[in-house]
């Protein structure tokens, strides 16, 4: 069985966009791989974050996979920082990397235009996703566009250190992720949902009161006219309305357009359906949270399984540039 790795930052509140375009096919994946899903809070440290908050947002984010239908049982569900290992073969990838490498990466020049503080960590992370990545021997990776090119990085450096030291690590695989909805924001139709976004008008949280849930649905904007039309390019605000609904009841968007004749109908829909959809998923989350002791243990069983094939290849790592046995 092949082996998936993929991992969630805990920067902000996941959103509708985070499960209807990954989340509720991980809890498909996981019967059909060995899967390894990490809740990489380390990463979350490349730019300034506020403990609590941080600390808070991991718990919910694990909390939110096991209540999307993630199985504990079945795959390895934990947190990155509970398994040191990431961070000691982070160090083996930043000496494996060049700095030219690093410089060439694009979500580096995107995160740091403008802001008065830059770490380090957010020049040489892309060193730590690929040690995450190979830790595991992973035979797969489900990337989107905006990390295609980290990956890249990942297999130049397994390659590379290879090539340098001997056989090592598994050349992982970019895996096209299971079809998705495209999730946009609602106030702004042309850009993606997202947890970072300015306007939480136009995000919808899975952990959100139905009642603004249905409000921030009824105000997303569309357009001038009243056709109801699939149509991302001349209609992007009603195209993500219907995208949302043809996600949330599994119709196809374009033959749900037929059905209706004004916007109004389509965003009630679109809101009922969001709802209901959240709905299992909230009371899920609900019986988790009141039980801390139940998501302490599962993320502690997590790390042991993750610790379990971390360590030998983290060793294995290790011998092959020459360091001392511990």
């Amino acid at each position: 069985m092949a082996r998936v790795f993929s991992g969630i930052q805990p920067s902000g509140d996941l959103h509708l966009g985070n499960y209807l375009g990954a989340l509720r096919h991980f809890a498909l994946d996981q019967y059909e791989y060995d899967c390894v899903f990490c809740i990489v809070d380390l990463h979350a440290l490349t730019v300034p974050q506020d403990p609590e908050a941080l600390a808070r947002r991991t718990l919910e984010a694990a909390r939110v996979h096991l209540a999307a239908g993630l199985d504990p049982s079945v795959c390895t569900l934990f947190v990155q920082s509970h398994v040191h290992e990431h961070a000691e073969l982070s160090w083996l990838m930043e000496c494996t990397a060049s700095v030219g490498e690093l410089r060439r990466m694009t979500q580096f020049k995107e995160k740091s235009t403008d802001q008065e503080f830059v770490s380090g960590a957010l020049f040489t992370y892309p060193a730590l996703m690929a040690a995450d990545i190979l830790l595991y021997a992973s035979d797969r990776v489900p990337v989107g566009n905006d990390q295609r090119q980290h990956l890249e990085l990942t297999r130049d450096l397994a390659e590379r250190f290879n090539h340098r030291f001997g056989a090592t690590f598994v050349v992982p695989a970019a895996a096209v992720p299971r079809v998705g909805a495209r999730i946009m924001d609602l106030q702004r139709p042309t850009a993606k949902m997202s947890k970072s976004a300015t306007s939480p008008q136009g995000t919808v949280g899975l952990l959100e009161d139905p009642a603004s849930i249905a409000r921030k649905i009824r105000r997303a904007v569309t357009d001038a006219e009243v056709e109801v039309r699939y149509d991302t390019e001349a209609k992007p605000g009603v195209s993500n309305l219907l995208a949302i609904l043809g996600a949330a009841t599994g119709e196809d968007p374009v033959e749900l357009a037929g059905r209706y004749h004004r916007y109004g109908p389509l965003k009630a829909d679109c809101a009922d359906a969001v709802v209901a959809l959240l709905e299992p998923i909230q009371a899920r989350y609900a019986e988790l949270a009141g039980d801390p002791a139940g998501t302490a243990a599962v993320l502690a069983e997590g790390a042991a399984k993750a610790r379990a094939v971390a360590a030998p290849m983290l060793e294995k790592a290790r011998q092959a540039v020459g360091l001392l046995p511990r």
